[in-house]
Formats: structure tokens, C-alpha cells, sequence
């Protein structure tokens, strides 16, 4: 669990300025305010970094180039699509990763020893989704407004991932306990 948070604290610094953009959005309807601050948090965290001197990691850097990339071409076309569009090459990256074979089971405490294959199958399931929410992002941030687009992007987001992790461990604990009586002679 320690794991799972440390990675979700990454994973909201690196899209902070979108969630920032798409809160401001929300609030004020201003796109341009909206997409300047995003654009101004996403500069001051790698300038906060370096202040720090800590190290500024790929998806960082990633983030903020492609906030600054979208934020500009959206003032230059007046149109929020390109902001919008930033977390369907996120979801494009962590499911490319997501891809690599065992990927979860260093998160397995180990009495889950029993159940890496499963693990693995649902590595695999994860990257699905990944893929099927990028796809999903671009269909409705081609198709709908920015406020509407916020509001099911953000309710997909959360629900599927709840979803998927609840499927995932009640088949895998299900699935271990079954094997673990199985391995155990009966007395």
C-alpha cells in the first residue's frame, strides 16, 4: 500500500497543472486564466526542483513540456482541445510501461508468492485500461466541451481504476486461498 501512494503522489505531481487547469477551468470559465496558471505551476516545479536540487524525473519533464506545448497551442487557437488532450499521452506512456512482463509483482507482499502469474495477467489488464482511457480521452475531448469532458474523464479515471483494483484482488485473494488449501496436506 506504502508503494501504491508513494506512486500516486508522483503520479499527481506530474499532472498537477492539468488537474490545476481543469479545477480553474471549472471555476472560473476563463480558459486563458485557466491555461496560464496551469502553464505557471508546471515552470515552477521544475524550477522548485532544482531549487531542491532534487532530481527532476522523465515523467516530469514530460509533464511540463507537454503543458507548455498544449497551453501554448492553445492560446495561439483559442481552443482547450489541446489541454485536453495531455492525458492521453500519459495514459499512452504508463500503458507502455504497464506492458512489460511482471511489472506488479514487485508490489506483492509475499505471502502473494502463489499468485505472480496472476499478477502478471493483470499487469497486462492494467495497460488495457490505460490504452482504452487514452482512446476514450480522445474521442470525448474531440467531442465534447471542456466542462463536460472534466467531469467524465475525472469520474472514468477514479471509478475504473477502483473497479479494476477491486476485481483484481478479490480474484487474486479468492485464487491464492483456493491454492494455498490445495498445497496444504490435509491433516
Amino acid at each position: 500500500m506504502k508503494n501504491l501512494l508513494s506512486a500516486g503522489r508522483f503520479l499527481a505531481q506530474d499532472l498537477a497543472s492539468t488537474i490545476l487547469f481543469l479545477a480553474l477551468y471549472l471555476l472560473t470559465d476563463n480558459l486563458f486564466l485557466s491555461v496560464g496558471i496551469g502553464m505557471a505551476l508546471g515552470v515552477a516545479q521544475i524550477f522548485w526542483a532544482f531549487a531542491r536540487r532534487r532530481t527532476i524525473g522523465t515523467m516530469q519533464w514530460l509533464s511540463v513540456v507537454l503543458v507548455l506545448a498544449s497551453g501554448t497551442a492553445t492560446f495561439f487557437t483559442r481552443d482547450p482541445r489541446f489541454v485536453m488532450l495531455k492525458p492521453t499521452v500519459i495514459y499512452c506512456i504508463v500503458g507502455v510501461v504497464m506492458m512489460k512482463r511482471g511489472w506488479m509483482n514487485r508490489y506483492l507482499p509475499p505471502r502473494a508468492e502463489s499468485v505472480k502469474d496472476l499478477a502478471t495477467a493483470f499487469g497486462y489488464a492494467w495497460a488495457g485500461l490505460m490504452f482504452f482511457s487514452a482512446a476514450l480521452n480522445i474521442g470525448l475531448a474531440l467531442s465534447l466541451d471542456a466542462k463536460l469532458w472534466a467531469a467524465i474523464m475525472s469520474a472514468w479515471g477514479i471509478a475504473s481504476k477502483i473497479a479494476l483494483f477491486l476485481v483484481q484482488y478479490a480474484v487474486m485473494t479468492s485464487i491464492g486461498k483456493r491454492r494455498a488449501m490445495l498445497a496444504t496436506p490435509a491433516a
